[in-house]
């Protein structure tokens, strides 16, 4: 069994960031040499996430309109009561998407749609350093 690890380092500004890592998921899979197996991207931290989507203008507009109705800059929300910093609909955001996504691996390629990208979000009101892991499990060679 291989284990590999690769983490990638992103900056966001104080808007909802939305960044396509789909090459660098690529890339891990490449160098931990599986060829059968699951490769998980995970973003540590309560405001930021981790999902596919067709990486277009159209639809990235389109994700962020639809979280602003979900979970608007400016609601009204508890966290920012109790912390004053403004960044509820962050957390609500993160917390929607998830902080992780999991991609089988078969015949040492991603399993994505023709038009899926992975992408990670970044939600907070305020530019932040996003560190974010890739860790690639399985077996060279053929399934078992």
């Amino acid at each position: 069994m291989i284990c590999h690890k690769k983490t990638v380092d992103l900056m966001g500004t104080q808007e909802t960031d939305l960044h396509d890592v789909t090459d660098q998921v690529i890339e891990a899979v490449s160098e931990s040499g599986v060829e059968n197996g699951l490769v998980t991207v995970h973003t540590p931290g309560s405001t930021s996430a981790v999902t596919t989507i067709e990486y277009e203008p159209g639809c990235l507009q389109d994700l962020k309109d639809l979280l602003d109705r979900l979970a608007p800059k400016n609601g009204e929300y508890s966290h920012n009561a109790s912390w004053e910093d403004g960044n509820g609909y962050s957390h609500l955001r993160a917390a929607l998407l998830g902080p992780s996504l999991s991609i089988p691996v078969e015949g040492g390629g991603l399993v994505l749609g023709t038009w899926q990208q992975v992408v990670v979000c970044d939600f907070d009101n305020r530019p932040r350093r996003r560190e974010v892991y890739i860790q690639v499990l399985g077996l060279a060679g053929e399934a078992v």
